[in-house]
């Protein structure tokens, strides 16, 4: 079963205006952040989501658990719609996806910084000891 579901709340973070897409398949949910900077106009946002939204890096899928949708009344539906537009922030289900994206190239951007700190101190030692090698040979 695969319900994909694409959702997008801009909302004021200060002191920029911050978008987060959350995308749900097949019961996953991946999101992505998104400064805007300035305050957006509605054609803006629209703009930025046709020319930029297959490029953006949304997180790695994390199991959600998802209702199956049945028909809803168009005037409950109108009142849940101006409800979700009033409600300020980002669902929390969003924010636990954005932190541990956040862990998850925390980790990674150490290790990396580790492995080229080791590979930099490697160079340093072989190169001092070419120096030495020089040295003793009197050239």
């Amino acid at each position: 079963m695969r319900i994909l579901s694409n959702r997008l709340t801009v909302y004021f973070e200060n002191p920029f205006w911050v978008g987060v897409f959350e995308r749900i398949i097949s019961g996953k949910i991946e999101t992505c952040k998104v400064v805007f900077g300035a305050e957006p106009k509605d054609f803006e946002v629209y703009n930025f989501i046709l020319k930029n939204y297959y490029n953006l890096r949304f997180s790695k899928p994390i199991l959600v658990e998802t209702k199956v949708e049945k028909r809803i009344n168009p005037k409950r539906l109108q009142r849940e719609i101006r409800k979700a537009t009033q409600e300020k922030g980002i669902s929390t289900k969003a924010q636990l996806a954005i932190k541990f994206e956040q862990e998850s190239r925390k980790v990674e951007r150490k290790k990396a910084s580790k492995d080229k700190k080791a590979l930099k101190k490697e160079l340093n030692f072989k190169r001092k000891q070419e120096k030495k090698k020089k040295k003793k040979k009197g050239h």
